[in-house]
């Protein structure tokens, strides 16, 4: 690590819980204008450039998995189960607790906080429907199945699928709306059958309700709950990335208008951009227009402090393919051709040890701390990270040395600050 760059850390040290957004530090600067000239790009960063644009990004594909998954009606009950606390075991628990729309639906810990603290770091959900894999480890395979499993995981939302399907069938309001897109609910009206907590959870008690239940039954409430997850993911495929500063440039830069190129991005965030593209090295995995190659890599992340070492996508490929809700399940209704699931593990599972969810970069400053516990505090302590490339604690890391200066690293962080935007929807769909 090049001499000085640990003194980032006294630059840039940050609260341990996140700052609000609006609190993000002000970086130093490093090129003056007047000394600076605009670079002359070449072909080949051209096309990188135009990659990286959001002005590339494809129309949101379909999920063959998800009937709903672009009906209005969907969207909009999905919503609202969105920022009910209802949804939860004390009444008190939303999807937004956590997903929070002012922080680029993240929430600023390193750790998720609802009933209780999760072992993984929140995720931003914007543009997250283009990703074939969910959560970190991508022990889900759709943006719906992924929806369910915090609604009964006990430190996350911490109740049970029998519960939610209960006030679904006696609000009005929502039973309406759940009767409109998938058709006319099951009575569940008798609690001798349908009791009011149960679910394959880990508290006893709704454990051996459900277990107590007829096949049948069983069948009935997980298709409810299925269809629940299923208007969730029809609300979160709304939820896009705006064009940022950098999108900005890069349209003016492709259509050769320099006179807007050059009021768009600073000098630091140009230098920095060329780094990201450049030395960094950063383009080998966050590529794309969501600055991501949605695939899995180890870059040796030590474990937060009071975890064991996380096994990664080894234990979530055995977990996905385990999961009643994946692709190829009887609650998916796309035809296995359609699912990017494999019906067996790898010959060697051993070798996804510590892999993990590259993660989008869009929005990236918003949505400190990084990594999957949220091990790094800010984006200097991920540079120190990158400078040294750790052995990896478990497997064997996918990363060198980038040898970054002090300036340096300022300069790329203030580029992926020029990232963050505005979500592509109305107002809206932001609030309850």
């Amino acid at each position: 690590m090049k001499a000085g760059l640990c003194l980032l850390l006294a630059l840039f040290g940050a609260a341990c819980a996140g700052p609000p957004p609006e609190a993000a530090p002000t970086l130093p600067t490093i090129t003056q204008a007047k000394d600076f000239t605009p670079p002359d790009w070449n072909a080949a960063e051209l096309e990188t450039l135009r990659s990286l644009w959001l002005g590339s990004l494809p129309p949101l594909p379909p999920d063959p998995s998800n009937s709903v998954a672009d009906n209005p009606d969907a969207a909009r009950l999905g919503k609202q189960i969105f920022f009910d606390p209802r949804f939860s075991g004390n009444g008190r628990i939303s999807c937004a607790t956590c997903h929070q729309p002012e922080r680029a639906f993240t929430d600023g810990l390193p750790r998720a906080q609802a009933i209780g603290q999760t072992e993984r770091n929140t995720p931003t959900i914007i543009g997250a429907a283009y990703n074939d894999w969910f959560f970190w480890d991508g022990r889900k395979d759709s943006q719906w199945s992924q929806a369910l499993s915090p609604l009964e995981t006990a430190v996350e939302h911490g109740g049970t699928r029998s519960q939610y399907a209960h006030i679904l069938a006696e609000d009005p309001d929502y039973r309406a709306a759940y009767e409109r897109i998938f058709g006319p609910l099951p009575d569940i009206s008798d609690r001798s059958r349908f009791p009011d907590a149960a679910g394959p959870v880990d508290d006893e008690a709704a454990a051996t309700a459900w277990k107590s239940m007829a096949s049948a039954d069983q069948e009935i409430i997980n298709r409810i709950f299925a269809n629940m997850g299923k208007a969730i993911a029809a609300y979160e495929r709304k939820l896009l990335p705006g064009p940022s500063r950098f999108d900005k440039y890069v349209k003016a830069v492709l259509a050769g208008d320099t006179a807007v190129a050059q009021t768009t991005l600073t000098p630091d965030e140009i230098t920095g951009l060329r780094i990201f593209i450049g030395f960094g090295l950063c383009t080998d995995c966050h590529n794309g227009p969501l600055f991501t190659n949605n695939e899995f890599r180890n870059i040796g992340v030590p474990p937060a402090e009071g975890l064991p070492a996380d096994p990664g996508r080894s234990r979530g490929i055995e977990q996905l393919l385990a999961d009643p809700f994946n692709c190829l399940g009887p609650y998916s209704d796309a035809a296995p051709a359609d699912c990017a699931i494999r019906p067996s593990l790898p010959d060697n599972p051993d070798k996804l040890a510590g892999m993990f969810k590259v993660p989008t970069l869009r929005n990236v400053a918003q949505t400190a701390p990084y990594m999957h516990s949220g091990q790094y505090r800010d984006l200097q302590e991920v540079f120190i990270h990158y400078d040294r490339a750790p052995v990896a604690p478990l497997g064997r890391t996918a990363i060198i040395p980038i040898n970054i200066t002090v300036d340096e690293a300022i300069q790329l962080e203030a580029f992926l600050r020029s990232l963050n935007s505005e979500t592509a929807v109305s107002e809206a769909w932001l609030r309850p």
